[in-house]
């Protein structure tokens, strides 16, 4: 994979950071917001169809009500959103219809992806805006959300959106240059890593905490996001968005920023939204030979689950991790918590001995089961 087979990327998701488009007073950074709107048209003048995923409603609302710290509490973050959010849209609007582009603004939350039909719905009105040539600006709905139902970064937020509309490429910029093998605020030695082929654990380790007091990410919820774009076919880049002409570089330059390579399989649109957009309610944990036959494709049975963790009910999206932790798999739940714990590391023929009854052989079928990227 290289950057000039990104040239040809015809639908691109582009996720801004706060302190990309904020100084460090708060104060929001017209000069930076402008470049961006302006290579973003660009770019949609060349043909290719943009949605925007902007950070900073609520550093925007702080501003404009005088708080000198980030709110605490629920209302509190709710209130300067509310503020935040239509002087943010109003200054993206005013940018790029000075470049003869129409935008929309998109306010999700965490309802909008674990409901199928939400879900649906969010990828219809996403396409039917990127046909008709509006740029899509999108937030998380911040005024409304509480944690039950908050996304929560807007890393991961972008990722869904990406997963939601198939997009080609994610671009998530911020306040660092790329993936780097330390910590480059601590080591002054620390070395970027242009290519990514494979998420390992390795990778994840390199992940650090959240980045400015702004901002709300950090490279652990970059990894994050590029697990999910990848695992849905979805090349991944990070860029630093303070570097002039940061989009076309980053496309382009294969020395710019870090390019997470998609994985060749695509999953289908109803995987996706198992994958990424379900409530997880719970975690089992398999063997090794379990681990093994997942990835030949096979379904998930009781004799190698190890342990179970969580109350969940049958239908349920539950997280795989196997002996060292990792999450290697998320899928639909045939049984609940209770019976599982029952049945774990019997064998399918024991099942209707132990429990009374056998409803299915596997506990996950392999077609409700989405292998996640290593």
């Amino acid at each position: 994979m290289q950057r000039k087979d990104l040239q040809k990327a015809k639908r691109l998701v582009v996720k801004v950071g706060t302190s990309t488009i904020t100084y460090a007073t708060g104060q929001l950074n017209y000069h930076r917001i402008e470049k961006l709107v302006r290579e973003l048209a660009d770019l949609a003048n060349q043909g290719k169809e943009i949605i925007l995923v902007t950070s900073g409603a609520i550093g925007v609302g702080m501003n404009r009500m005088g708080l000198k710290e980030r709110p605490k509490t629920i209302p509190e973050k709710q209130a300067a959103a509310a503020v935040g959010q239509g002087a943010l849209m109003h200054i993206y609007e005013k940018f790029f219809s000075e470049y003869g582009k129409v935008t929309a603004q998109i306010l999700l939350t965490r309802e909008d992806s674990i409901k199928h039909s939400r879900f649906n719905h969010s990828r219809n009105a996403l396409l039917t805006l990127l046909k008709m040539g509006v740029i899509p600006v999108i937030n998380e709905n911040d005024a409304v959300a509480v944690d039950e139902i908050k996304i929560g970064d807007n890393d991961t937020l972008s990722a869904i959106v990406a997963t939601i509309v198939d997009a080609d490429a994610l671009i998530l910029l911020s306040d660092i240059e790329g993936l780097y093998d330390d910590n480059p605020q601590t080591n002054p030695n620390a070395k970027k890593i242009p290519l990514v082929h494979e998420i390992t654990a390795d990778i994840e380790a390199l992940a650090g905490g959240p980045g400015t007091k702004n901002g709300t990410g950090g490279m652990q919820t970059k990894i994050q996001a590029a697990k999910i774009a990848v695992s849905s076919g979805i090349h991944m880049l990070i860029g630093s968005g303070s570097k002039e002409n940061i989009l076309h570089a980053l496309l382009h330059d294969e020395t710019v920023g870090t390019l997470f390579v998609a994985r060749e399989s695509h999953l289908q649109l109803r995987k996706r939204w198992l994958a990424f957009g379900a409530r997880l309610a719970g975690t089992i944990t398999v063997d090794k030979g379990c681990e093994n036959a997942l990835d030949g494709g096979a379904s998930l049975l009781a004799a190698g689950i190890v342990s179970v963790d969580g109350r969940f009910d049958e239908g349920d999206v539950i997280r795989v991790l196997n002996q060292k932790g990792r999450e290697i798999a998320r899928g639909r739940t045939n049984y609940p918590s209770a019976d599982v714990e029952k049945i774990r590391g019997a064998h399918t023929d024991e099942i209707i001995t132990i429990l009374g009854s056998k409803p299915y052989d596997e506990i996950i079928h392999r077609d409700n089961l989405v292998l996640l990227a290593k």
